[in-house]
């Protein structure tokens, strides 16, 4: 015998009795089989197709079901309409959490597969440098393992001693007790042997000066994870190449580490994600491994270039950015100048062979908005304060750290002009800070940068004929060229 098969849906139709109206047509609906209608909505709707008539209840000779389905319709529940709501949000709850519960299985097999030697046999780690950043390093390595030695050499033996007595940096993290197995040294040769990794927290500007000094205590295979950020003032060299060309070593293994981390939350143990990026694989793996923890993501890159110039540039706008927040000049002025500068620093950092979805990334953009919209930032501190009227020199002279931003911006100004790109929010910055220009005037000159037509529109207009090459050129150079304050 044949299987007797149900069809998936089936009709209700409802007829409008009337003893002063002509007759109407007969009402069809149409519901699912699986669910079918309540007895709250055929009600709801013979009452609604009957208001206007009678206001006589409809008897159940007006309900033509087809054969079967009336014992099943009167005894559904009301609930069944009424849930169905309820039940897609129950489907769309369980797809999520099924896809949370993938997630959480992979990233379960993805570490039981991760490779922990490097750790393990690290016995020494050496970091250059007593500032915030290089402290909190130097800290949070030392709790990956009790049994590791972190030196770091520092040059002020007050800070040398703080550490050693007191387990404290006295002069940046005073009340944060550091591990018992970091130990502060001012001499290179004692801190710099056997060391397995050294750290390099040196600010930019003194680096060459520092690691000249030291390299005769360097091992030639020591590899160097950079954690400063910009560029060389006159020789416009990014960390990569000053360390090698410092130690006289073109082939001193090289990693670069940056990303939205400021100091305090990396010592308070917050929250953090940061990049290594080293033409070396295996090296960036390595470092991977040496610094990765419950509270620091690390991700790799092949891409030194990219993480360091965004790492470098984005302290010039930085500064930008107080400006705007120092001289009250509202959220819609801060979001278009960090929307501009993040542009400028993909056109010069792709002219110097970056990959853009580094600029992008967590190094690059992420890096951006961690320093341009946080009070933390001390590059953001000192366009603050020039945007409230300040001297520079009088700011510089108060602080007890280094902003990188005021060094870096007359390079960065260099460099773009080495490859021929025009940057009119960084280069107001660079005159800011050589005293050239006030901030009211630079607001003024680029406000007043001639009205132009975006490039992708412009592109598109050239391909439709709308616009001429020559005016489409002509438009951006006149975009991308500040014009000279009078």
């Amino acid at each position: 015998m044949a299987a007797v098969v149900e069809p998936a849906f089936f009709n209700i139709t409802l007829t409008q009795s009337s003893s002063s109206l002509p007759s109407n047509p007969p009402l069809f609906l149409r519901f699912r089989r699986h669910k079918p209608p309540s007895r709250a909505l055929i009600a709801g709707t013979s009452c609604s197709c009957l208001a206007d008539t009678s206001h006589s209840q409809a008897s159940s000779a007006d309900l033509q079901l087809p054969q079967g389905t009336a014992a099943s319709s009167s005894s559904a529940s009301s609930s069944s309409d009424d849930n169905f709501v309820p039940d897609r949000t129950r489907d769309r709850r369980k797809v999520v959490r099924l896809a949370w519960e993938k997630l959480v299985r992979w990233s379960r097999s993805w570490r039981s597969k991760a490779r922990t030697d490097v750790l393990e046999r690290t016995k020494k780690v050496v970091v250059l440098g007593g500032g915030s950043f290089g402290t909190a390093m130097a800290s949070h390595i030392a709790n990956k393992k009790t049994q590791l030695e972190v030196h770091m050499l520092i040059r002020d033996p007050l800070v040398c001693q703080s550490i050693n007595e007191n387990h404290r940096n006295c002069k940046y993290f005073p009340e944060h007790k550091l591990p018992d197995n970091v130990i502060a040294s001012t001499d290179p040769k004692s801190a710099l042997s056997d060391a397995d990794y050294c750290l390099h927290a040196v600010p930019v500007q003194f680096s060459s000066a520092f690691i000249e000094g030291i390299a005769e205590y360097v091992d030639p295979s020591l590899p160097f994870i950079s954690l400063s950020k910009g560029l060389e003032l006159n020789t416009l060299r990014m960390m990569s190449q000053i360390i090698p060309r410092s130690l006289r070593n073109p082939r001193q293994p090289f990693v670069a580490l940056s990303g939205p981390s400021f100091a305090l939350e990396l010592m308070n143990k917050l929250p953090t994600a940061m990049v290594v990026a080293s033409k070396d694989k295996k090296l960036a793996n390595a470092a991977q491994q040496l610094l990765a923890s419950s509270y620091l993501r690390i991700s790799t890159s092949s891409d030194v270039t990219g993480v360091e110039i965004a790492g470098a540039l984005k302290n010039v706008l930085a500064i930008a950015a107080g400006i705007v927040e120092g001289m009250n000049l509202g959220n819609n002025s801060m979001a278009a100048l960090v929307a501009q500068g993040c542009s400028e620093i993909r056109w010069l950092a792709t002219k110097m062979g970056a990959k853009p979805t580094t600029i992008t990334g967590l190094s690059g953009t992420g890096d951006i908005m961690l320093t341009c919209f946080v009070n933390l930032s001390r590059n953001r501190t000192v366009g603050v304060r020039l945007g409230s009227g300040e001297k520079l020199d009088d700011i510089l002279s108060s602080m007890n750290q280094v902003a990188e931003g005021v060094s870096t911006a007359g390079a960065v100004i260099a460099l773009a002009q080495k490859y021929n790109v025009k940057m009119p929010v960084l280069t107001a910055v660079a005159r800011i800070v050589d005293n050239e220009l006030t901030p009211k005037k630079a607001v003024s000159e680029l406000m007043n940068l001639p009205q132009v037509i975006l490039k992708l529109q412009s592109s598109h207009l050239i391909k439709r004929r709308k616009i001429s090459r020559y005016d489409y050129y002509r438009s951006r150079r006149s975009f991308y060229c500040m014009p000279s304050p009078t």
